[in-house]
C-alpha cells in the first residue's frame, strides 16, 4: 500500500504588545500577592483571578502549528503554550483545489471573492508561505500555512497537478 505521511512544526511569532500585556498582568499578579497577604477573602480572590488570567494571556500568546499530511488528509493542529493542542483544520485532498506559494500569479485564476482566509503561518517578513484554495460545497477557504519539503513532496506523489513549488 502507497501511504504518504510528513509532519512540520511552525513556531508564530509572539507579537511585541503580548511581551508588554504579559508584563502588565505579572506586575498585577504580584501587586495582587501582596494585597492578599494584607486583606482579607477579597484580596486572595484577586490573586487567584488575575494569576489565571496571566496564565491564560501567557498561554495564548505563544502558539505553533503542526501540519500532518496522512494519506490524501491534510491536517492542521494549532498548540497553545506547549501544552493545548486543538484542531485547527482538517481537509481531504479531493477538496483542495491548488497548493502554491502565496506570492504566485496561478493564485489569481482561483480566488473568489468571498472565500474565508485562514492564516496558519509564522508571520515572519522572509517565510516562505503557501496558499491552499479549498473548495467544500459552497464554502470556499484560502489557507496559508508552511509547508516543508518533504510534505510538498507527499502531497504531490498524490495529487501532482495540485501542487505548484517555489522555483529554485
Amino acid at each position: 500500500m502507497n501511504e504518504s505521511y510528513a509532519e512540520c512544526l511552525v513556531r508564530r511569532r509572539v507579537p511585541i504588545y503580548s511581551y508588554v500585556v504579559n508584563i502588565l498582568m505579572g506586575a498585577v499578579t504580584a501587586y495582587c500577592i501582596l494585597l492578599a497577604f494584607t486583606t482579607n477573602v477579597i484580596g486572595v480572590i484577586l490573586m487567584f483571578l488575575s494569576g489565571f488570567g496571566a496564565y491564560i494571556l501567557y498561554r495564548n500568546s505563544r502558539v505553533e502549528f503542526e501540519y500532518l499530511y496522512v494519506d490524501k488528509t491534510l491536517c492542521i493542529d494549532k498548540i497553545l503554550g506547549k501544552a493545548k493542542r486543538k484542531k485547527a483544520w482538517e481537509g481531504k485532498i479531493e477538496d483542495i483545489q491548488i497548493i502554491a506559494p502565496s506570492d504566485s500569479h496561478v493564485l489569481g485564476d482561483y480566488q473568489s471573492a468571498g472565500a474565508k482566509v485562514m492564516d496558519f503561518s509564522s508571520q515572519l517578513s522572509d517565510a516562505k508561505t503557501y496558499t491552499v484554495i479549498v473548495q467544500a460545497g459552497s464554502e470556499s477557504l484560502k489557507i496559508i500555512f508552511e509547508p516543508n519539503e518533504k510534505m510538498l513532496n507527499c502531497i504531490a506523489q498524490t495529487a501532482p497537478r495540485k501542487v505548484v513549488k517555489y522555483k529554485k
